[in-house]
């Protein structure tokens, strides 16, 4: 795996967002009578600490406002992500039902508010209809799913969940879930999950070129509506000024795999979750500095793994709608 200088491979061929440990992920989708479309929940231990960056011109977010520094409430008790554009928002109520019946949550006078943020991408009518879109019960699903997961389990790549409908290069080819995940020589864990529906197409090679020019996307109709969605997770602990720093340094992740990006047709959102586990090196404002600027070139590196894992682990899926082909070649 590529990483920044100083990192380790993490566990696995691959690594996923799981190497973190206390991050779960589950996943709720339809493919028949009508669908293509799913939800993803990022599942982070109690006390987490997160923020988001959002860049695309077309965002389609929830409760992002509550992620800025300068904001009340810094920990996040799940992250949703979802399709059916602004519709599929609901889930993220469905998955706060549950995170409520768990307890978790910001703890006021009777009881909790869980803090779940969202995220959508633009998948309506891609499997046939355009009214089948994820609802609040797909959001609990999800959550309960993730929920349900153990410590460091697997994470289902590909055309699941949030990625069920998604497509690259204006809906020639197949997108999907992605993750990866590399260890620092400190001990720190970065992890990202992505789910990958975008205008462009993967960079390769090089001098990071894909083997399509700017021609593929000459005359193709409807006009482009798109997004990728990545969460970040990290064992470190940072403060919410922290996480957005990192969310807003792993979009240069997003760029390096796809061109165009942060276009806007495309919705693309970063947000980053710090479990809190792993102290950085603060013993001095350069040591600071140096800890901080290597995980977050981290950050970007894993980002950029995800988003390619995501296109590479995608199937070719033909609907009454269309039909989507798988992206040639190994992007890895």
């Amino acid at each position: 795996m590529e990483a920044s200088d100083g990192a380790n491979e993490a566990a696995g061929a691959q690594g996923q967002i799981t190497d973190v440990p206390g991050i779960r992920v589950g996943h709720q989708q339809k493919y028949d009578g009508g669908w293509l479309s799913g939800v993803t929940v990022v599942l982070p231990p109690a006390g987490t600490v997160g923020s988001v960056d959002v860049r695309g011109g077309g965002p389609g977010t929830h409760e992002t406002d509550a992620l800025d520094p300068t904001t009340l409430v810094s920990t996040v008790d799940a992250v949703v992500l979802t399709g059916g554009s602004a519709y599929g928002l609901v889930t993220a109520h469905g998955a706060q039902r549950w995170c409520e019946e768990q307890g978790r949550g910001f703890a006021v006078l009777g009881g909790v508010v869980p803090i779940v943020p969202a995220a959508a991408i633009f998948d309506l009518g891609r499997g046939g209809d355009f009214g089948a879109r994820p609802d609040e019960a797909m959001g609990y699903a999800a959550a309960e799913a993730a929920g349900a997961q153990t410590e460091g389990h697997d994470v289902e790549r590909g055309n699941v969940g949030a990625g069920t409908g998604a497509v690259i290069g204006r809906g020639k080819y197949k997108g999907g879930v992605g993750t990866a995940s590399a260890t620092l020589d400190n001990g720190i864990v970065v992890g990202a999950l992505a789910v990958v529906n975008a205008l462009g197409l993967p960079l390769l090679g090089p001098a990071g070129t894909g083997p399509f020019g700017a021609g593929d996307f000459d005359g193709l109709n409807p006009p482009p509506l798109n997004t990728s969605l990545v969460v970040v997770a990290t064992n470190a602990v940072l403060d919410t000024a922290e996480c957005n720093r990192t969310a807003s340094a792993a979009h240069a992740g997003l760029a390096r795999a796809l061109n165009p990006s942060h276009t806007l047709a495309d919705g693309d959102t970063v947000f980053c979750l710090a479990t809190g586990a792993q102290e950085l090196d603060r013993s001095t404002e350069a040591a600071r500095q140096i800890s901080l600027i290597t995980l977050q070139s981290a950050a970007a590196d894993v980002v950029r793994l995800a988003i390619l894992d995501g296109v590479s682990s995608a199937r070719a899926v033909t609907t009454p709608a269309g039909e989507f082909g798988a992206y040639p070649g190994n992007v890895r």
